[in-house]
């Protein structure tokens, strides 16, 4: 998962590159080819299902919390995003504990990405409340 480190904005400088949308992107995509690469038994497929779904999930919540209603509303979607992160990286842990994969080494990078993300969409939630709370204090 490479990501440029800067990026132009629209004035045509540059800024720091930091993207939440493409960054769940790229973790989707790392998801589906993990899920892919486990191995073909029972065991495997069932949590390779659950996994892939919990693992493409987030994507889809942040998209929602975007274009949220209200300030509950967003805060509702990240929660449930992280929800899915949290469950990913229960099902990312136990393929590499049974192990459900070949070389679990490659599981590694997917779970610290995991770990990273759930600390930004708590981060976000964190600060979507406080900003909510000054707000209506307002």
């Amino acid at each position: 998962m490479t990501r440029p480190e800067r990026a132009i904005n629209g004035n045509g400088r540059e800024k720091p590159r930091y993207d939440l949308e493409e960054r769940l992107l790229d973790y989707a995509a790392s998801i589906i080819l993990f899920t892919e690469s486990m191995l073909k038994t029972e065991a495997a497929r069932h949590i390779a299902g659950q996994l892939l779904r919990s693992g493409t999930a987030p994507l889809g919540h942040q998209g929602e919390a975007v274009s949220a209603e209200s300030p509950k509303d967003f805060i509702h979607k990240m929660k449930v995003g992280l929800k899915e992160l949290r469950e990913s990286l229960r099902w990312l842990k136990l393929s590499v504990r049974v192990p459900l994969i070949k070389h679990t080494d490659t599981a590694l990078p997917i779970i610290d990405e995991t770990e990273q993300l759930i600390r930004i969409f708590v981060a976000s939630i964190r600060t979507a409340k406080s900003n909510s709370v000054r707000a209506s204090n307002s």
